[in-house]
């Protein structure tokens, strides 16, 4: 008998209708995370209260067992309000895709899964490192597994650990302390002794994520909690259903910010009357033909998220490259919608008093995800020259 979803009603309710009934919620709390650059605690608890924490949970195992499409559009309309605990959701759904894909220990899958739903319980990897940066350019990680009589043992440190405060596991990336080390993922329960947070997060953008640095001293795990390890080489080759999974959730986030600095700038040139004008700034060409630019862009995402979220439900996710290509697109095109907000309305637009200037610094960490954008057009150059 599977069990049943802790508060899910996802069943019969519509998830991105459930995701947009939180927005006014969420985007209230984000402002004052944001400002205060403390942790979306009380948002991830607003979404974990509707179940949407297990919704890429395989309905094998009591979960929905959404897609991309539906997945997408709930982290665009929850990122329209709350950005970061949107980023954190969207590592939940990427990873337990993956996990349900992976072929990894049923015992310890089964864990994960009934976690997010019985709990709403969150996990995410962990994988950049002070000294290797993100793993996506290669090199070994300095975290390193041991095997001891009990199962294994782990040590190092994890920095930008998006969600450290409220994750339940954290699947560490780690090497074996093998002559020919084997690199794989280690998953560890966030609670076990030996694993200690460090607050360093105080960044420009996404305040609230607790990307903080995760500590690992010694920690004890069961043996079979450490899942497919490969020779290092045997990475190198991304899986394309998993990278169009998080290209194009990452995608649908910014553009989830852009479409929420468009709305307020509708709103503010059509309540703005200047004593001259005797009229809303709306009414203005300039104004009208620079509002449509960023339609266009916003008109541009919208088909080419639907369009990877759909390929990748039918069986037939984009190439490597074309997720690349479509993550900086979107995101590229996210950011110009949010400038050219600012740059349109001019002093409003960086007051602390509006949230464009919120919206503006959380767009730029569009650019920090993997792939970034010299490694995508850097791929997509090799392969049409045939590098």
């Amino acid at each position: 008998m599977t069990a049943q979803p802790r508060r899910l009603g996802l069943a019969d309710r519509d998830p991105v209708a459930l995701a947009r009934a939180l927005v006014p919620t969420l985007a209230s709390l984000a402002a004052a995370d944001d400002r205060e650059g403390r942790f979306a605690h009380a948002s991830l608890a607003a979404i974990r209260e509707t179940g949407l924490a297990a919704l890429t949970v395989p309905q094998s195992q009591g979960g929905l067992g959404a897609g991309l499409a539906v997945a997408s559009a709930v982290i665009g309309a929850l990122a329209e309000a709350d950005p970061a605990a949107s980023l954190v959701l969207a590592m939940q759904y990427v990873h337990h895709t993956s996990l349900a894909r992976a072929g990894w220990p049923d015992k310890v899958a089964a864990r994960l899964q009934q976690a997010a739903i019985r709990e709403g319980a969150f996990v995410n990897a962990l994988r950049v490192e002070p000294a290797l940066g993100s793993p996506a350019r290669g090199g070994l990680p300095e975290t390193v597994a041991r095997r001891v009589p009990e199962g294994w043992r782990v040590t190092g440190r994890k920095i930008y650990s998006t969600g450290a405060p409220i994750l339940a596991f954290g699947l560490v990336w780690a090497r074996t302390d093998e002559a020919e080390p084997r690199t794989g993922f280690v998953v560890v329960p966030m609670a076990a002794p030996g694993v200690r947070i460090e607050e360093t997060w105080d960044h420009l953008g996404l305040r609230a994520s607790g990307s903080h640095d995760v500590v690992l001293e010694g920690v004890l795990v069961p043996e079979d909690h450490a899942v497919d390890w490969r020779p290092p080489a045997a990475w190198a080759a991304p899986d394309a259903t998993t990278l169009a999974w998080n290209t194009t959730l990452l995608a649908s986030l910014y553009d989830g910010v852009a479409r929420a600095a468009q709305a307020w700038l509708r709103a503010h040139l059509n309540e703005r009357t200047p004593a001259n004008l005797g009229a809303p700034l709306a009414s203005l060409p300039r104004f009208q033909d620079a509002v449509g630019e960023g339609e266009r862009l916003l008109a541009v995402n919208r088909r080419l998220l639907r369009s990877a979220a759909a390929e990748t439900d039918a069986g037939s996710p984009p190439s490597a490259t074309e997720s690349g290509l479509v993550k900086l697109t979107v995101t590229e095109n996210a950011i110009q919608v949010v400038q050219g907000a600012v740059a349109l309305v001019g002093n409003p637009g960086l007051s602390r008093n509006n949230p464009l200037e919120r919206h503006l610094r959380d767009v730029l960490c569009a650019r920090i995800h993997t792939p970034q954008g010299d490694a995508v057009r850097l791929a997509a150059g090799r392969a049409a020259l045939g590098a």
